[in-house]
């Protein structure tokens, strides 16, 4: 837990770093002198002797620094070491002619002392050790050009300052600096990356576990910040970032919970971060989140469980925790798109090869969930993904009765590309009998199949061929594929033999399908198919020979005719 002293007041004075110092070496013997001749409380009083007698090495590292005199910090700090150096005087003294209110007190007073010298031990080694009084020493430019660079300078001085105080000295000082910090991440995000360093890192994620609810909310808004901009997860993470960022979503402020949740949205972005988030306990916070936080912290809660959900060997871990009802839920009353759209992505990744998970989210109602949310007007490929993955565990009846056929069409006339190559996966699955082939030709699944013949995206060309190569089996669809003008020039183009066209296989089964038509012969020649099939051939591919032999036969019984 961090420390927290109570707010010190500055010395109003116009005294030099100097000045200060000498002050604070005249001031050592006299404190010691004085604890040396207390009676009182002995084990207490040699604690604090020992911790007076490291003072004067830790004046001498600071007075070594040729450029300390120039530094505000160091000059704050000598100030802070002079006023405890007074109040062991003082107390020494009460205690040396026993005028004190009562031992408690006493007691009390002292360990208030005792801390109060570890923490000025502790931040004169860290005022060396952070480097920042070195940053006066930079030489001065003197040329015109270089006046970006002066100035770059000086911002990382500022910097390197400002980071420093989240160390060094008392509450309302790390207060203003977190004030500041965040004003300048929001203005110049660069600059503060550049000179972050891990000790500044591990500073500020010391300052998540501080006692002020304050100090917190400030802190984790710059970690939010940090963590977004993707430069610095393993130091955050290797600093042990993790637990008190799932703290604050499970207990801290209305902030305090939207930052710390976004900050695990980016950092589970990786799986061995998504694997320690939920090593950590960090799922059921994430949970209640998607229950009961804001739309904001709801969505990001949202899409850290979909991050996770993407690692197969926590999804379990998510299931035994209720993930799959939270996320059917949101997916029928989210307070954002993004949290349905999140949602879905979720249950497409828990249902992509775990049958179980399959079985609970068609248990809990996921299926209707889910085609209520492809009515939207550009049905996405997460939704459609997931219903793809649950189709074979569920009988075509269930499907059929909740509108399942008519969803399919609107995502092959509207959904993105993804969700089009996702419904025609779907149709591959389902096809598995004459009844369902008859129903989804009748729904009007063929037109919109041979357009996608057309998509630019290989894999959507190649899944629309494997389902017509099974709609086509059944005489009711051929004929339906042979009205459309465009399905015997879509296939011809598919025969082409480059390795990157996958689906030349497929278009060879429908064309083999579509070559009883003499219209469909005629086509298939007049567009080409005898050259590409003829390479076809040459690579073995299923059924080329075979429909080579028949466009070559026709072709030579036809100009026979002629003659």
């Amino acid at each position: 837990m961090v420390e927290e002293n109570e707010h010190q007041e500055s010395f109003v004075d116009d005294r030099t770093a100097e000045e200060w110092l000498l002050h604070a070496q005249e001031r050592v013997p006299v404190a010691l002198n004085k604890a040396r001749q207390v009676k009182g409380f002995p084990g207490r009083w040699k604690m604090i002797i020992s911790k007076l007698e490291q003072i004067p090495t830790r004046l001498s590292d600071l007075s070594s620094h040729p450029c300390f005199s120039k530094n505000t910090l160091c000059k704050e700090q000598l100030q802070a070491v002079s006023k405890t150096l007074n109040e062991a005087i003082e107390l020494a003294d009460l205690c040396i002619q026993e005028k004190y209110e009562g031992k408690l007190r006493v007691q009390s007073d002292l360990d208030s002392l005792s801390g109060k010298l570890d923490l000025n031990l502790r931040d004169c080694g860290l005022l060396i050790k952070s480097g920042v009084l070195g940053e006066t020493s930079m030489p001065s430019v003197s040329s015109s050009s270089s006046s970006s660079m002066e100035s770059e300078q000086t911002a990382h001085s500022n910097i390197r300052e400002l980071l420093a105080r989240l160390q060094i000295g008392h509450l309302e000082a790390k207060h203003k600096a977190l004030d500041t910090l965040v004003g300048i991440m929001k203005e110049d995000e660069k600059n503060v990356l550049s000179v972050l360093g891990r000790s500044n890192t591990a500073a500020l994620v010391q300052l998540l576990t501080a006692t002020s609810p304050r100090i917190r909310e400030k802190t984790v808004t710059v970690i939010c910040s940090l963590a977004e901009s993707g430069s610095c997860e393993n130091w955050l993470v290797s600093e042990g970032v993790l637990p008190p960022l799932i703290r604050l979503v499970e207990s801290g402020s209305l902030v305090g919970k939207e930052k710390a949740t976004i900050s695990l949205q980016r950092l589970s972005m990786s799986s061995e971060i998504a694997r320690s988030i939920v090593g950590h306990g960090g799922v059921r916070p994430l949970i209640d989140m998607c229950k009961v936080g804001d739309s904001v912290s709801q969505a990001a809660a949202a899409c850290t469980l979909k991050n996770i959900s993407a690692v197969p060997e926590v999804r379990q871990a998510l299931a035994e925790e209720g993930i799959v009802k939270v996320m059917i839920n949101l997916l029928d009353c989210g307070l954002l798109l993004g949290s349905k759209e999140y949602a879905a992505e979720c249950l497409q990744n828990l249902t992509a090869s775990n049958e179980a998970l399959k079985r609970s989210v068609v248990s809990e109602g996921g299926i209707r969930s889910l085609l209520a949310y492809l009515d939207g007007p550009l049905p996405q490929e997460s939704a459609m993904g997931a219903l793809k993955n649950l189709v074979g565990s569920v009988s075509m009846e269930l499907l059929e009765s909740l509108g399942f056929l008519q969803r399919l069409v609107h995502v092959l006339k509207s959904g993105s590309v993804g969700a089009q190559q996702a419904a025609a996966s779907a149709i591959c699955k389902i096809c598995n009998t004459a009844e369902v082939k008859k129903m989804v030709a009748e729904a009007g699944c063929i037109p919109l199949l041979v357009k996608m013949l057309e998509a630019k995206a290989n894999g959507a060309r190649e899944v629309a061929a494997q389902a017509l190569s099974s709609l086509i089996t059944l005489p009711h669809n051929c004929r339906e594929v042979k009205k459309d003008d465009k399905s015997v020039p879509n296939l011809v183009q598919l025969l082409d033999s480059n390795p990157q066209n996958t689906a030349k296989k497929y278009a060879v089964t429908c064309l083999l399908s579509l070559s009883s038509s003499k219209k469909c012969k005629k086509l298939m020649v007049s567009y080409g198919a005898i050259g590409y099939l003829k390479k076809l051939t040459e690579m073995d591919v299923p059924g080329a020979k075979k429909l080579l032999e028949r466009l070559e036969r026709g072709r030579l019984k036809s100009l026979f005719n002629r003659k």
